[in-house]
């Protein structure tokens, strides 16, 4: 019998591939006190949307949070209670004192996928200034992004040839 072989992944490979374990279903979350206060456009959770349904995800729901490890921490568990799919926080992973998105996110998920955060910091001079982590909770992979859109789309594009494979994983999928 003849190994299985597979042919390299590439990014337009990956983007195409199709995941018969699961659905590409995806939840955006953003962090802001000026957005959930309703003083500023959620212009980053819009282009996130807009971007993974380009990428063939459907969006099934979108939430704000103001800043803060307890609201941030509650909003994940709830979001991803249940849920098989990548769920995109944007907002809170900078330096400032509020910033405290990927404090919140360590504090829930199970396992970290530092290669993700890493690709997504190492995209762009500025992807050096998030502190964003990136990990598991159940069959969920939570992604900390940046609060700009510029920012959320280069980190977001920098993994999604990817993400598909490691949600299969995640639902249970054989590897390799």
């Amino acid at each position: 019998m003849v190994p299985e072989t597979h042919p390299p992944l590439s990014r337009a490979h990956a983007t195409r591939a199709s995941v018969t374990a699961v659905t590409l279903d995806a939840k955006v979350l953003t962090v802001s006190e000026s957005v959930s206060r309703g003083t500023r456009q959620d212009r980053s959770g819009e282009e996130l949307a807009g971007s993974l349904a380009r990428h063939g995800y459907r969006v099934v729901e979108r939430r704000v949070v103001p800043d803060g490890v307890e609201a941030v921490a509650a909003a994940l568990i709830e979001l991803s209670s249940s849920f098989s799919g990548l769920l995109v926080t944007t907002g809170g992973t900078g330096f400032s004192p509020n910033d405290l998105t990927p404090e919140a996110t360590r504090s829930v998920i199970e396992r970290e996928a530092p290669g993700l955060a890493e690709a997504m910091r190492a995209v762009s001079p500025l992807g050096r200034l998030s502190r964003g982590v990136a990990g598991a909770i159940g069959q969920c992979l939570v992604l900390n992004v940046p609060g700009s859109p510029k920012g959320a789309i280069e980190s977001l594009e920098a993994v999604i040839d990817v993400l598909p494979h490691a949600l299969e994983l995640l639902a249970g999928g054989a590897p390799h």
